[in-house]
Parts: structure tokens; C-alpha cells; sequence
């Protein structure tokens, strides 16, 4: 079953909205990593945050997820009157959900001997950011939230259509948001996994990653549109709680069980979205898992360059990239440059990294892949094609 992309929202770092995203992705940016953070115990680290005045919502997380639910509120509101407001579901995922009001509440009752009023510990439950967006839209069909690291809302998009195979819903809103606190900040740090600048996915210089914040929404149906969704593949390498399996094998296996759903071959692919997080086991392992799969002519990119990484929010974010390089209305074939300091890494598989203006030829058919891997082996490779595969 291939999933028709009816409409799409996105928040990032490099801006708000289809339009503005497509212009500075296209063209390459930097500024979506001006802001800074302090990194315990005081060290100041880069990081992607987005300016933009969230709607109204209990937390930060809850209010990024409304503002892209705002972007596609017209198309989602057809959907309901077709299919009814029991037959859609609501599927994302997040990383951080409200840890953020959580890290202030906690220092209010440290500093001032009591929690705030607004303060509830409910606010912290991941299952929050679906069972919120449900009832914000209206919908009464399935609605969960996935959360396994930095693939959550990559895998929302499997979850929609098992449900649609089994016969539980007949369209679904799927994707994710996670935004910034010094949880994450700290924790990363405390791996030794953040950048001391501007993070360098790929690169012999590459010394961990910048923490970003996005949302990105998506209504599947089984129509046909533009976009289509035309396959997935899962791993689990279950080799160790933070470092990836070192030869790629469960990132390959990923990638390939996404082109044998999708019935395609590896030649079918022309761009890749790298997971590219700029540490050095990530990018080493797929490295070796990409060129495996793909050679060194398929043309990829790390879209964390720009954005940094978005944690739980970054596989739909990075699934909204294709979505904008596939869409004639948007991307026409322009894909993400790969931003970094030129530097290969020899001691890693060389990649075909997207300059700035490049495009693929849309004449023919064209389909690009995802990548999203997580703390546990938890891998997912997305593919995405124009809507007449």
C-alpha cells in the first residue's frame, strides 16, 4: 500500500512554512544555528531554535505541534467530513515532549518553595503530543505517540499504514515535534557528543552534533498526490544503548528492506537524506552502510548542517525535506547541500555530497530516501517519489 501525502506543515530552525523552509534549504544556510545554550557546567554550545509565536498550549512542544497542524487545518478538515472524525488517526512522535516546563517548574520550587500553578507532571508525558493534537483537530480514531530517540517520527509513518492494512482508520496525520531544553543540552554533553562549534557531519574535524527543535505534519490517505510515500524499512541492531553497530549492518538492512517495500532498486534512488549527525561512530557506520547500499554516485546530504539535529522531531522534518525536493510546486528536483568544512574523512567510505544548486533531472520518475537511527539500534530509512510510481 503506497500513502498519498494530501498536505504537509513544517517548523525548523531555517523557518516556518513550505515556502520559507524550501528557500533556505535549497540554498544552504547556517543561521538556523545562530542561537546559543549553556551546556552544563558553562559551556556555550550552538544551537537550532526557531523564532516564530507558537499558539497558545500547556508546553512549548504542544504549541510547535499546533502551529504546523495550523498549515495543513483546511485539508485535515476535508478529510474528517469524508472519512469522519473516527477513521483518522494521529500518529507522532517526540523525544522531549514538556521536560522543558518541567525543568522550570522544579527550579520555581527550588528557588521559591513552590511549584507554579500551570505546572502539571502530566505536561511531561510523552503520549501528551498525539493525545493533544487529537483532541485540538477533533479526531476520534487511533492516536498515540511514538517515542524511540531520534527515529520517532520517522517510524510514525509505518504505524499509519499498518493501521490503514488492518482496517482501523482510513487516513491518518502523522509526524512529530521535540523542542529545546537543557535535558537533552546536558545529557548530549555529558556523552562528549556536542560540537564545540558548527557540527561537521562527515568530516576528518567532526566533534558531535548541535541540538535543533522542529515539528513537521503530514495527512496520509490512500489517494493519490503529488507525493507518495513508497516504502519503509525497520532494524533493531541491538548492539549497545548509545553507539550504533560500527559496519552499518542494521542501517543497511534498514535501506534495503525500504527498497524492497517500495519494489525498487537501489539505482531508482536519487538523493539521499543522511542521518549525519556529525559524531564520529554515526557518521563512520553510515558511511559504510550508504556506499554499501548505494555506491559513492547517488548524490546525499546531511540536512543537520543546517538545522542541527532535531532529536525526536527529525525524521519527519527530514522526511518534509523530500517531500519539498519531490513537490513540483516547491523543490522541482533542487536538492539540500551537504554544509561542512570540505574536509573528507579518509579513513571512511567517500559519498556524494550535494553541492549548493544542485538538482536532479524531474523529466523521469524520481524517489529519495531517508535515513533516521536512534540511541538502541532503533534504524528507519523512509522512501518518498513523485505520486505516479
Amino acid at each position: 500500500m503506497r500513502l498519498g501525502i494530501a498536505a504537509m506543515g513544517l517548523a525548523t530552525p531555517i523557518g516556518v512554512g513550505k515556502a520559507a523552509v524550501a528557500d533556505a534549504l535549497f540554498a544552504g544556510t547556517r543561521a538556523g544555528l545562530a542561537h546559543e545554550m549553556i551546556a552544563y557546567p558553562d559551556r556555550r554550545v550552538r544551537v537550532g531554535r526557531i523564532d516564530a509565536v507558537l499558539p497558545t498550549a500547556l508546553t512549548r512542544n504542544d504549541g510547535l505541534i499546533r502551529l504546523v497542524l495550523e498549515q495543513v487545518g483546511d485539508q485535515v478538515a476535508q478529510a474528517k467530513a469524508r472519512y469522519g472524525a473516527d477513521r483518522i488517526a494521529v500518529i507522532l512522535g517526540t523525544s522531549t515532549s514538556g521536560i522543558a516546563e518541567g525543568e522550570a517548574a522544579f527550579a520555581a520550587k527550588k528557588n521559591q518553595g513552590a511549584w507554579p500553578s500551570r505546572y502539571h507532571y502530566r505536561q511531561q508525558e510523552l503520549g501528551c503530543l498525539a493525545e493533544g493534537a487529537a483532541a485540538h483537530l477533533g479526531l476520534t480514531g487511533p492516536s498515540y505517540t511514538i517515542a524511540t530517540a531520534c527515529s520517532s517520527s520517522a517510524k510514525v509513518f509505518a504505524s499509519a499504514r499498518r493501521l490503514m492494512a488492518a482496517g482501523l482508520c482510513d487516513a491518518a496525520v502523522v509526524g512529530g515535534a521535540d523542542t529545546l531544553c537543557a535535558t537533552t543540552v546536558n545529557g548530549f554533553a555529558s556523552l562528549d557528543a556536542v560540537s564545540r562549534g558548527l557540527c561537521q557531519p562527515f568530516s576528518r574535524n567532526r566533534d558531535g552534533i548541535n541540538i535543533g527543535e522542529g515539528a513537521a505534519v503530514f495527512l496520509l490517505t490512500p489517494e493519490a498526490s503529488e507525493v507518495a510515500v513508497l516504502g519503509f524499512g525497520e532494524s533493531s541492531d541491538a548492539y549497545h544503548l548509545s553507539a550504533p553497530e560500527p559496519n552499518g549492518a542494521g542501517a543497511a538492512e534498514a535501506m534495503a528492506a525500504a527498497l524492497g517495500d517500495a519494489r525498487l532498486d537501489p539505482a531508482d534512488i536519487g538523493y539521499v537524506n543522511l542521518h549525519g549527525t556529525g559524531t564520529q561512530l554515526n557518521d563512520a557506520m553510515e558511511a559504510i552502510a550508504v556506499h554499501g547500499v548505494f555506491g559513492n554516485e547517488t548524490p546525499c546530504s546531511s540536512t543537520k548542517g543546517m538545522t542541527g539535529h532535531m532529536l525526536g522531531a527529525a525524521g519527519a522534518c527530514e522526511a518534509a525535506f523530500l517531500y519539498l525536493a519531490l513537490h513540483p510546486e516547491h523543490g522541482a528536483g533542487r536538492l539540500p547541500p551537504h554544509l561542512w568544512d570540505n574536509a573528507p574523512d579518509p579513513a571512511i567510505p567517500a559519498l556524494n555530497f550535494v553541492k549548493t544548486g544542485m538538482c536532479l533531472d524531474m523529466g523521469s520518475r524520481q524517489a529519495m530516501l531517508s535515513n533516521s537511527f536512534a540511541f538502541g539500534g532503533s534504524n528507519m530509512a523512509l522512501i518518498l517519489g513523485q505520486g505516479d510510481w
